[in-house]
Parts: structure tokens; C-alpha cells; sequence
């Protein structure tokens, strides 16, 4: 296991799950989650509490692509040790002139989970989901559930698996 936590097979506790989470969990192969403090469901503070490694860590950042008055969403995986190159190597797989983080209103309204626990499982169909090959390689990392008050637990190589997903070298 990872970290101080009580990890258990994700598809049995779908109360630790956001709706769209729950739905789409039984395809990802090997998926744990645990239970957590809401408050501390940051990557660095969720990392020093339950003693679990920042590279073990993988976040979802969703981003909005702008190109001729239209607007799309995407979805990048880093390791919390990196950074996603949002002007660079998302801007150009996107085909966008302009590429920001989507504001926390449209990241929750449309994914239908948390700020802080948005996860690339259980993402709106269409949308890529682009990820990073050190997050792919990572034997086990820990990603969002959805909800702030749990986390998932699973192979890094399981959410090349998702739908719509990519590798890429995306961290900078």
C-alpha cells in the first residue's frame, strides 16, 4: 500500500466516489480508493498527512482551448513534482490559439465533481485527456475521486486506458 491510509477496491465503495466517478470506475483496472480529511485534499497537504510521496502524487488539471470563438475542455496529468506545458505542448495537441485553466465554476459544473478532487475518470465523453508519460510509468499514483474527501489509489499505466486519453511528454 501507499502512504498511512486503508485502501480498498474502489467498485466497493462507491459512496467515496463522485457520481460520473462511480459510473465509469469499473473500467479502470486495479482502482482503489481511501477515505480522507476533505481539508486536506490539496496535493501537498494530502502528501505530508497520510506520509505519501509528492511523485507518487498525480494531478488533473482541466483547461479550456479557445480557437475562433470556440471553446473546448481537456483534461492534462502531471506528477505533483511537475507542471503541464499549457502554452506549449497542450496549446499545439489542441489546435488552440489560446489555452488557460478552466474557472473553477465550469471545471465543477461540467465534470460534476469537487474543485480539488477532479479526476480524469468519469470525464464528459470528447474530452481528451492528456497524460503525461512519467504519470504513465509511475508503478502507482494517486489521483482525485471526484469528491474532496477521498482519493484514488491506481497503476499509473490505467489511465492511458481512459477514454480519450493520450501520452505525451507534457510536463515541464
Amino acid at each position: 500500500m501507499l502512504g498511512t491510509l486503508d485502501w480498498g477496491p474502489a467498485d466497493e465503495r462507491l459512496d467515496l466516489l463522485a457520481a460520473p466517478v462511480a459510473a465509469a470506475i469499473g473500467a479502470v483496472p486495479d482502482a482503489e480508493v481511501a477515505e480522507i480529511d476533505p481539508e486536506l485534499a490539496d496535493t501537498a497537504a494530502f502528501c505530508e498527512r497520510y506520509e505519501v510521496p509528492l511523485d507518487a502524487g498525480a494531478n488533473c488539471v482541466v483547461v479550456a482551448a479557445k480557437r475562433g470563438g470556440q471553446v473546448s475542455y481537456a483534461a492534462c496529468m502531471v506528477l505533483a513534482t511537475g507542471r503541464a506545458d499549457v502554452n506549449g505542448v497542450v496549446r499545439r495537441r489542441l489546435g488552440a490559439r489560446k489555452v488557460s485553466f478552466a474557472p473553477m465554476a465550469d471545471a465543477t459544473s461540467l465534470t460534476g465533481m469537487e474543485y480539488g478532487g477532479i479526476t480524469p475518470v468519469g470525464l464528459p465523453g470528447g474530452w481528451p485527456v492528456l497524460v503525461d508519460e512519467a504519470v504513465a510509468a509511475a508503478p502507482r499514483v494517486v489521483i482525485g475521486s471526484g469528491l474532496r474527501k477521498s482519493k484514488i489509489l491506481l497503476p499509473g499505466k490505467a489511465l492511458t486506458g481512459l477514454p480519450g486519453a493520450e501520452l505525451l511528454a507534457l510536463a515541464r
